[in-house]
């Protein structure tokens, strides 16, 4: 199937929204590496709906006015990856959990680097928010967008650092 894309302007950076028929695909950072995630042909379509939809949402996100997300998300990744993405939806706004969190919510205590290979390679960034989800000792670590990208989401979502680490939890 192709995929449709638009591209907009954020407080991150540029973003790439991209859509697989009606259902949103992914985000990608302007820096992004090439095959962080997997795609096929991509048509410059940005009057698609999904596409439509999520820059609104996500203008109002970055507005502070926007706390959930309204739209059909297609994931594209192995079962393990999908259970590791799943669960980030379900991490409230203004709150963080660590790796070793999310592994034991998927059931799979020990899989604390996979679960961080697998946010890695998270494709809806921000939707499903990977920026979320932080060391066990409360230090940032890795994020597709960069550090000061991650650092600028969760602090629109309340939470405050001093250098790499967590001052107030969120």
């Amino acid at each position: 199937m192709l995929y449709t894309f638009r591209t907009m302007a954020s407080p991150v950076g540029e973003l790439k929204l991209v859509a697989k028929g009606a259902r949103l695909a992914a985000i990608l950072w302007e820096n992004d590496k090439p095959n962080r995630v997997r795609l096929g042909p991509l048509l410059d379509q940005p009057d698609t709906d999904v596409l439509v939809r999520a820059e609104q949402q996500l203008t109002q996100y970055f507005a502070g006015q926007r706390r959930q997300f309204e739209l059909d998300l297609d994931f594209t990744g192995t079962d393990f990856q999908k259970q590791v993405w799943q669960a980030l939806l379900t991490i409230p706004f203004g709150e963080t959990r660590s790796y070793r969190d999310i592994a034991r919510q998927i059931g799979n205590e020990t899989a604390v680097r996979a679960v961080g290979a697998a946010n890695g390679r998270n494709p809806i960034s921000i939707i499903a928010p990977c920026h979320r989800v932080i060391g066990a000792s409360g230090a940032l670590t890795g994020f597709a967008g960069g550090l000061a990208a991650k650092q600028l989401l969760l602090r629109l979502e309340g939470c405050e650092w001093v250098g790499s680490r967590q001052l107030t939890l969120c």
